[in-house]
């Protein structure tokens, strides 16, 4: 099947967004108002603080510097702009995490009155956008350079040191720095299995989280169809030894030359956009009916936004291994780091607080039957299945419908438990 979708990727099967005549429509009609982009090609350019201001909406950047010297960075939209406005006042907190390859950009990037960060502010919240380690806005340390050619010591992470050392250190910021006891966090992809991760080793963290809403929840994978993950699982291990040895430790950096395919090769009207679509739809899985193709000039300035070749690799062991285990050093490493020959599992007992798994049927990612023992391992989880059969794992942030079908009661159950 996927060998089909990747002639179908190279070749292209639309000329243009198949909701062009949709969004050109709402366009005419004003129906978005303030909400959609009024220049794609600047929205492209813009960094997160720059977009964000430019649609008059507050935004703070916050630093933060972690155990062992990352620095990170993080954004945060303290109040409304039409709604929920008034500075000083102090609101429920939201800690929002990104996907792997992605940045904070994923929360705005779809524009007011569409993407989540925006909804949270309207909707009275206190977000907060965390950047993991790596990434575009988190690409410092106070010792290692990340663009060093005789060492990779910079990008020796995997998803284990954003679980276990990022999260805690931005959670614990935004405590503080607001005081508060407690917040909501939601992750995306990648950013739940960060927070399994800190959930499973940091135990003290059920006394800091109100609610956890994974949007494509992954911690196994199993019985993911995921084309890219696949193929590299039964060589992790060999791959990051090769990339290491050839002085590549980060994968997929955000540079220019995406911004520029963004632009040039995926907006409408271009011949070429039906495989940029495509690009995302192996990825994510297929949904063209959530799929505005219209942004994608956007979304390509933002993401990808770099991450470190073993956070690839560790999900590669965990297909491989089947099991939700941390990164495996090989056993020499292993015995010198806990203590054992493997890797020990991540104990999802730990996890006492309210998780809600938001998950879907067409995610290749985050298949059902990984969801359904994630599901019976955690304290306390309710699965909340998305009513659209071909929502994808990339709808969850970008789909056009997802503030009905996600963004809505996800807000609705953060209300009900904040009280």
């Amino acid at each position: 099947m996927w060998q089909r979708k990747l002639i179908v990727l190279f070749f292209g099967v639309a000329l243009a967004s198949p909701n062009a005549d949709y969004i050109e429509e709402l366009v005419q009609n004003d129906s978005f108002g303030s909400r959609f982009s009024d220049n794609l090609q600047e929205d492209a350019r813009l960094d997160v603080p720059e977009l964000v201001r430019k649609y008059k909406y507050p935004l703070e950047v916050h630093e933060v510097t972690t155990p062992d010297g990352y620095i990170l960075r993080m954004h945060r939209i303290p109040h409304g702009r039409d709604r929920n406005n008034v500075p000083g006042m102090k609101k429920p907190v939201v800690f929002l995490m990104h996907g792997l390859l992605s940045s904070s950009a994923d929360w705005i990037v779809m524009g007011p009155g569409n993407a989540f960060g925006y909804i949270l502010a309207e909707e009275g919240f206190d977000v907060w956008m965390g950047n993991a380690r790596g990434n575009y806005y988190s690409r410092r340390h106070v010792r290692l350079n990340p663009n060093s050619i005789l060492s990779n010591a910079f990008w020796e992470f995997s998803w284990d040191e954003i679980g276990n050392i990022d999260l805690p250190t931005m959670i614990n910021y935004a405590l503080r720095h607001t005081g508060q006891k407690k917040l909501h966090y939601v992750g995306h992809s990648q950013g739940t299995t960060a927070f399994f991760v800190m959930g499973s080793l940091q135990p003290e963290f059920n006394n800091k989280i109100l609610s956890m809403h994974a949007f494509g929840p992954v911690a196994y994978m199993a019985h993911n169809k995921s084309p890219l993950l696949n193929a590299i699982s039964p060589f992790a291990n060999r791959i990051e030894e090769l990339a290491s040895q050839i002085g590549i430790g980060e994968f997929m950096p955000n540079n220019l030359i995406m911004t520029w395919a963004g632009q040039a090769l995926c907006r409408d009207e271009v011949m070429t956009q039906g495989m940029c679509s495509n690009i995302l739809f192996l990825i994510g899985g297929w949904n063209e009916a959530q799929h505005n193709a219209t942004m994608l000039p956007v979304i390509l300035g933002h993401a990808p936004a770099g991450a470190a070749v073993r956070q690839f690799v560790h999900y590669g062991q965990s297909i491989a291994g089947k099991e939700f285990r941390r990164y495996d050093h090989g056993w020499m490493n292993n015995l010198r780091i806990y203590g054992n020959l493997r890797p020990p599992k991540y104990d999802l007992r730990n996890i006492k607080i309210p998780v809600f798994l938001h998950y879907t049927y067409n995610d290749p990612l985050s298949q059902v039957e990984d969801v359904d023992r994630l599901h019976n391992e955690l304290g306390a989880s309710t699965k909340m299945l998305v009513p659209l059969p071909l929502f994808n794992h990339l709808d969850f942030v970008w789909g056009i419908d997802a503030k009905e079908l996600l963004f809505d009661r996800v807000i609705k159950i953060m209300r009900n438990i904040h009280g």
